[in-house]
């Protein structure tokens, strides 16, 4: 099989070597944001006539109207029904544990008084729309519904719009399901740029969304950047990404599995593994070369682990957390015998999985936390997809006579000091008896 590079913290030239390692072209294709701007212009113009050229060009089916767009919520329902009883129960799981851990995001309005007819506080409430995007085209994802749409739903949100485009003109029963289950409001046959053109701008059969969340494509991704400020997003994914620190006490075959299953996500994922035991990277990699004859991805997690994939040996534990913290993945696995130990001094990942039965695999499906997770470094600054996204805060600010008189000298003083004569004024008035 063609293996990850073998690399260790003591050998001359390692840094580079890592460097190289994590170095992704963040800066955008040109042909992509050429094409991406056209696409977005057209449905701008052209509305629901520019979606079903755009779905017959792509998708490979064209639409005899714009009506043919929507799925029926009957139609989602049914594919929930129709579901194999294991897949739906699984499901059912799933979405009820998503469901229990984001309750616990939720965020109340509060208000305090400081004493001298001052109230203060924040309001939160909910977005009023939002639109989900379900990729379609190499794989189709209903926990990817699941846990935007569960979410979101959590948080208050009254309207969900999902869109998820249908190659061929094939509805993915299992994603319809997903939606039904999570209470999606409305479904849309129509995926990349086109249907990310057609939540920011609006269009006769697609309504305008507040917020658009859910990865896709490298045009899906560009669409999301340029409409950026007309709505709101979660993030611009990157490739997906894990990251695993191993001791002795790991399992060789489970570790090997679990860096397959990242890199089997796409040719661009990454999957690294640390351990300051070097017979244990090397009992990894047989168990790799072993293993991957039995994977139906396997040239794609060969071209994964070729391109971005490695087994570094560190000094110690220490120095393992040391490199986690620069390399701030998406996910984080501790395969160590006292994983609670390493937690404090790691401090940059999107999810951190704690101890030899917490797969990242369960993360992604059921365990209860958001798989929609910071990538590309990002973690150094952002955090996993969660209630707290689908809700907004206001400020609250009442004041009295009285306290207005006492916050008004301050107000004005420093108005004063940057110059702006109206707002100083605007306190001051509240403070002159004759001009109440």
């Amino acid at each position: 099989m063609a293996e990850p590079r073998s690399l260790s913290t003591d050998a001359p030239g390692f840094e580079d070597e890592l460097a190289r390692l994590l170095a992704f072209e963040a800066a955008q294709d040109e042909s992509v944001e050429r094409a991406t701007a056209a696409i977005l212009d057209g449905v701008r113009a052209r509305g629901d006539a520019a979606l079903i050229e755009y779905t017959a060009r792509f998708d490979r089916w064209t639409p005899a109207s714009a009506a043919e767009l929507v799925v029926p919520l009957s139609q989602a329902r049914a594919a929930l029904e129709g579901l194999p009883a294991e897949q739906r129960e699984a499901l059912k799981l799933a979405a009820a544990r998503i469901r229990a851990y984001h309750e616990r995001q939720v965020q109340g309005s509060w208000r305090v008084d400081d004493g001298d007819g001052t109230v203060l506080g924040q309001q939160v409430t909910p977005l009023d729309r939002v639109g989900l995007y379900v990729p379609g085209g190499k794989a189709a994802y209903p926990s990817s519904v699941l846990m935007s749409a569960v979410a979101a739903k959590v948080a208050g949100v009254p309207e969900l719009v999902m869109v998820t485009p249908t190659p061929d003109g094939v509805v993915n029963a299992p994603v319809l399901a997903a939606a039904a289950l999570a209470g999606v409001d409305r479904i849309v046959r129509v995926g990349g740029a086109q249907a990310i053109g057609a939540r920011a701008f609006g269009t006769a059969t697609v309504p305008a969304v507040d917020k658009i969340v859910g990865p896709g494509n490298a045009y899906v991704a560009a669409a999301k950047r340029r409409v950026f400020g007309r709505v709101g997003i979660d993030m611009v994914a990157g490739p997906s990404e894990v990251l695993v620190i191993a001791d002795a006490s790991a399992h060789a075959d489970w570790v090997a599995m679990d860096l397959f299953s990242q890199a089997e996500h796409d040719e661009i994922a990454q999957a690294i593994l640390l351990s300051p035991d070097a017979g244990f990277i090397e009992a990894v990699a047989r168990s790799m070369r072993r293993q991957i004859d039995e994977l139906p991805r396997r040239a794609i997690i060969e071209a994964s682990l070729r391109a971005r994939g490695a087994l570094i040996r560190v000094r110690d534990l220490a120095e393992a957390c040391a490199i986690a913290n620069r390399i701030a993945p998406e996910h984080l696995e501790l395969a160590v015998e006292d994983p609670e130990a390493l937690l404090p001094s790691l401090r940059h990942a999107g999810a951190i999985f704690l101890g030899h039965y917490a797969s990242e695999s369960l993360g992604d499906y059921c365990a209860g936390p958001n798989h929609v997770l910071p990538t590309s470094r990002t973690a150094r600054f952002s955090s996993p997809l969660g209630v707290y996204d689908f809700q907004k805060r206001s400020s609250l600010i009442a004041v009295s006579a009285g306290a207005a008189q006492r916050l008004g000298r301050s107000a004005a003083t420093l108005a004063r000091a940057e110059g702006l004569e109206a707002h100083a004024r605007s306190a001051e008035w509240r403070m002159d008896k004759d001009r109440r």
